[in-house]
């Protein structure tokens, strides 16, 4: 299959973003000063994940040909939520990509290259190959950046350790079933670092189905899985929280708080976690029979660098609300490159649509902006395999759940939820600009009485 030999050519090289992965074939980007191209658009997007393609379908329909341009340099878009499901074993790799040219708009002209230098001041983007790309409104969208070799001994024991794996990157995914099967006894152990991470639920659905597995083929007893946090919860939501707590407590899950992990060592299969808070700081030394690794993540390192960027996060500087820029009234963000107070998630990514598409609606005709982002966000926890728990909450943490019961319960809804409604539904609607998330169905379900 050529998706197979795609993937095989692609695996080492890969370009992150919220809710999908654009992933690389071989290109060899200069940085070159010299300008070979020039282009001029009407909006630029800049990043071709979840936010930048179902902005692009959304402006597509509203702009003429010529008018609307996209920076995006690889070949394959991947919808990455699916990764759970494929280290789970539910779902093949193969199964989450697509060819980029099939989710652009044909109203969009695609730059494949790579943004590198932002000048905000006079309105230009350059490239890696050294185009320089102008614009009147510039979208960004270009996800967050995966830091593996911020921990010691990664990413060299993905290599050597079979039992070292990680869902959050297309080399390693592939390995997170293989370890599950092939587990025998001692640890599992699965980690949250202390910086923002893209679907914070992510590191806790793989534990969870690990853990079934293990039920399912007899290696519980000799199994002690644990979940070693940065954070000093187990998730930012009380609600959510208090239920995720009661499935660890019933299923002997050890969760440790405020352990970071720091260095693996895997000759001696061993990871090594500091202490957060400790002083003297503080280490712990795990051994272990397979770890789950949740990267260190941060802004991609041209936004971090450039003058768009918050100075203290290295994130796109953004009204949290409109997702108008702070300083540069023609620049606008979405997703996890944004410095946006909530989870990072495809879900924030559909309900930043619908602002921001009214936003630079408003902005372009000389207006201020008037819908207001509430920070919605949503994780499904897929909790086993069979069941699920659904987190939505706004800004503040409270909970903004789209269906009339309880969803901090364990359902088989939202385990089918997670696995069989939402990729069709990114598919086909997410990334043709059709789906602004479930604000108008809740209140529907709610009888207009939610927000």
């Amino acid at each position: 299959m050529a998706l197979n030999k795609t993937f095989q050519r692609s695996a080492q090289l890969l370009h992150y973003h919220h809710g999908a992965i654009a992933i690389a074939t071989q290109h060899n980007f200069s940085t070159s000063s010299q300008v070979q191209d020039k282009y001029s658009f009407k909006c630029l997007i800049v990043g071709g994940g979840a936010g930048g393609i179902a902005m692009a379908a959304k402006l597509s329909r509203k702009l003429g040909h010529g008018m609307l341009g996209l920076i995006e340099p690889y070949d394959n878009h991947v919808y990455q939520p699916m990764w759970t499901l494929v280290g789970g074993g539910l779902k093949q790799v193969e199964q989450s990509m697509r060819p980029q040219r099939s989710v652009i708009p044909r109203k969009c002209q695609w730059i494949q290259d790579k943004a590198v230098t932002f000048d905000p001041e006079n309105n230009t983007v350059y490239t890696a190959k050294g185009h320089e790309v102008k614009y009147e409104y510039l979208i960004v969208a270009m996800g967050i950046q995966l830091n593996y070799k911020w921990i010691k001994g990664l990413p060299e024991a993905f290599k050597t350790d079979p039992a070292v794996c990680s869902n959050y990157s297309l080399p390693t995914v592939t390995k997170t079933f293989k370890a599950i099967q092939n587990f025998k006894e001692g640890n599992a152990i699965f980690t949250f670092p202390n910086t923002p991470v893209k679907c914070a639920g992510a590191p806790q659905k793989i534990m969870y189905m690990a853990e079934h597995h293990f039920r399912k083929s007899g290696k519980r007893d000799k199994a002690n899985v644990m979940f070693n946090t940065s954070l000093g919860v187990i998730f930012g939501v009380k609600k959510y929280a208090d239920k995720l707590l009661d499935v660890c407590k019933d299923r002997n899950i050890n969760v440790n708080f405020k352990h970071n992990l720091i260095e693996i060592k895997p000759e001696k299969k061993e990871a090594v976690f500091e202490i957060i808070g400790s002083e003297p700081r503080e280490t712990a030394t795990f051994n272990y029979e397979m770890i789950h690794i949740t990267p260190p993540m941060s802004a991609i390192d041209a936004l971090r660098e450039s003058p768009l960027a918050d100075p203290e996060s290295g994130y796109l500087n953004t009204n949290r609300e409109t997702l108008q820029h702070k300083i540069y009234s023609n620049v606008f963000g979405i997703g996890d490159c944004t410095n946006i107070p909530t989870s990072k998630t495809a879900a924030a990514v559909a309900a930043q649509c619908g602002v921001l598409k009214h936003t630079i609606a408003a902005v372009m005709k000389g207006k201020d902006p008037k819908p207001k982002y509430d920070g919605y966000t949503s994780c499904p926890l897929i909790t086993g395999y069979g069941s699920g728990v659904l987190a939505e909450f706004d800004f503040n943490g409270e909970p903004l759940e789209t269906f009339p019961f309880n969803q901090a319960r364990e359902l088989r809804i939202m385990y089918h939820l997670k696995k069989d409604l939402m990729p069709p539904l990114y598919w086909h609607l997410l990334l043709r600009g059709l789906w602004d998330g479930p604000a108008v169905y809740r209140k529907m379900m709610h009888l207009g009485f939610s927000r």
